[in-house]
């Protein structure tokens, strides 16, 4: 016989679900969804149909050894980056869900679809004076960062209640280019292992260890667009940042692929210049969740006043650590619910706030109410 906390933890998200399938962007969930559906059919048969022609030497299948070769070091490695992007993101920790798909875009649909268009680009390329130049800094770049970028424009658009500013844009990039760097590597170590261990051992220093988040890196410049476009109430920002970021994104991700053409002392010293400009971007990215805090803070000072949080429940939701101490506590489950439905509200009314600046109305004002009824059971359960 279920317990009456769990009947109202239960109770608390079929609710949930319902407002979502009946919320004011159902429209846009649906038609998401079918985009999604449709576009991961596609990835999965392009990428099946390259991973069996790619490894069929002398009429004889190695595709499975290859794979397994392939496999075993790009999984093992993605388990290791996989915790970063949630970790930036701690104070508002996007539904799992949505990483999900982030990333089986980045796996499954931009690597089908952009080993496609490098097939078809190859025989036109020959005429070329230089046909390997124009396919890894033009032609890969171009293709690979419009179709990891075209995730984060699909939360923008389809799922725009999970889609609050430029950490949440950063966090689904990430996402979705750690999904398409861990097939690409199953690829580039399945074909390292063939030709021998040293060049097995090679190919896994540079892309497991040297520059395991170039791609996560370059499709952050995407998000970090996209976010702005989220932010700003300025209509020539909206339009221009997402645009500039991708250009960003393919210059970064073209460069990277031509500096080991330009011989090997250049590349050593454009990895000094690559290491600073990681640790500039981290920098800035932090920088940004600090921000998100206090944005979360500052519109959670008034639930305060009106009853429906105490001081010592708002300094639960804007502490950096107060998700990770939940997993020790009783009703851990619930205080976490609790936690991300007060940040929710938090930036809801944000975005109320910037959309009446511009007179504008906004859909986040459809879920003040609701946020606010969802915080009151889960405070009732919480507290006991």
């Amino acid at each position: 016989m279920r317990s009456e906390p769990l009947e109202k933890f239960l109770r608390v998200r079929r609710e949930r679900v319902r407002r979502k399938l009946s919320g004011p962007d159902r429209r846009r969930l649906i038609a998401g969804s079918v985009v999604f559906a449709l576009m991961f059919v596609l990835g999965l048969a392009l990428n099946i149909s390259f991973f069996r022609s790619a490894f069929v030497v002398g009429g004889v299948s190695s595709l499975q050894q290859s794979l397994l070769w392939g496999a075993l070091p790009a999984f093992v490695m993605v388990l290791l980056y996989l915790p970063i992007p949630s970790v930036l993101d701690r104070f508002d920790p996007e539904p799992l869900w949505c990483v999900v798909l982030a990333f089986l875009w980045g796996a499954v649909v931009a690597t089908g679809v952009s080993a496609e268009f490098h097939a078809l680009a190859m025989p036109r390329t020959q005429a070329a004076s230089d046909p390997s130049f124009v396919l890894t800094v033009i032609v890969a770049p171009v293709v690979e960062e419009l179709m990891k970028g075209s995730a984060v424009a699909g939360f923008f658009y389809f799922l725009r209640r999970e889609f609050d500013g430029v950490v949440d844009g950063v966090v689904y990039a990430m996402f979705t280019a750690l999904g398409f760097a861990t097939v690409e590597n199953v690829g580039f170590y399945a074909r390292a292992a063939l030709e021998g261990r040293d060049i097995f051992a090679q190919t896994f220093i540079v892309r497991g260890l040297i520059a395991p988040f170039g791609h996560p890196l370059y499709t952050s410049m995407i998000g970090l667009g996209f976010g702005i476009a989220r932010e700003s109430t300025r209509t020539w920002l909206r339009v221009t940042a997402p645009i500039v970021g991708t250009l960003l994104a393919v210059l970064l991700h073209a460069l990277w692929n031509l500096v080991p053409r330009l011989g090997a002392d250049i590349f050593v010293v454009s990895l000094i210049f690559w290491l600073g400009f990681v640790v500039a971007f981290s920098v800035i990215v932090a920088a940004l969740v600090v921000r998100k805090g206090r944005t979360i803070r500052r519109y959670l000072r008034d639930e305060v006043v009106l009853g429906n949080l105490s001081e010592e429940e708002l300094a639960l939701v804007t502490s950096a650590f107060g998700r990770l101490k939940s997993y020790f506590v009783p009703r851990g489950e619930v205080r976490r619910r609790f936690i991300r439905s007060a940040a929710r509200l938090a930036l809801s009314k944000w975005h109320v706030s910037r959309a009446a600046r511009r007179n504008k109305r906004t859909f986040s004002l459809e879920f003040i109410a609701p946020l606010r009824a969802e915080l009151r059971e889960l405070r009732e359960m919480m507290n006991g």
